[in-house]
């Protein structure tokens, strides 16, 4: 066995899409390493001390990603497309549930030290990009996934051209607009959302 080839992904996507969970397995050990790039650049975007490691990322989109029912992808860009994606949503739902423990839920008693260590502003950050992401995807939903598979994926215009079958000019001028537009959208949330007495 040690002396076969891997499976082609194409091969592998095509199984899992057919309801072998087998062929996601057998995917995920094939794209570790990208996996772990991925889910390590959105862990350098994280707060520091984050209850999250790169491993427990991985396996959370793992978990999620058997549960998907409509995959579309049968090329190793789209399914790393769709990882990144998974892995991102994971990363807001976790903010979320950070900022709603800054309102005062679940609360507990911390040292003084560890408050400073765990704090939630890069949670908030993260939930109003994603608010504001989502925003751009109502009006332009390339724009969207251009970012998505540009920041959060970490990928190359030409990994990004490939996944989404478009030519590489056209995420060059996409993530240019869509990067203008965010920081603008991000800017006016936070603003806000600033207390009036600040």
């Amino acid at each position: 066995m040690p002396n076969e080839a891997p499976e082609p992904v194409a091969d592998l996507l095509l199984g899992w899409a057919g309801g072998d969970r087998n062929c996601l397995d057998s995917l995920i050990l094939l794209l570790d390493t990208e996996l772990r790039h991925i889910a390590h650049r959105y862990m350098r975007l994280e707060r520091g001390g984050h209850t999250l490691q790169t491993t427990a990322l991985i396996n959370e989109a793992y978990l999620r990603l058997v549960d998907e029912r409509e995959i579309r992808s049968e090329q190793r860009a789209q399914f790393l497309a769709l990882a990144a994606q998974v892995m991102r949503h994971i990363l807001v739902d976790h903010a979320r549930g950070v900022c709603r423990g800054k309102r005062g839920g679940g609360i507990r008693k911390v040292p003084l030290e560890e408050a400073f260590i765990f704090s939630p502003q890069k949670s908030s950050d993260l939930v109003a990009l994603d608010e504001a992401l989502s925003r751009l995807a109502e009006s332009s939903a390339r724009k969207a996934k251009v970012v998505e598979l540009r920041y959060f994926g970490g990928m190359s215009v030409e990994e990004v051209a490939e996944a989404l079958q478009v030519h590489s000019n056209t995420v060059v001028r996409d993530w240019k607009l869509a990067k203008a537009w965010l920081k603008r959208e991000v800017a006016v949330s936070k603003r806000d959302q600033a207390p009036l007495d600040a």
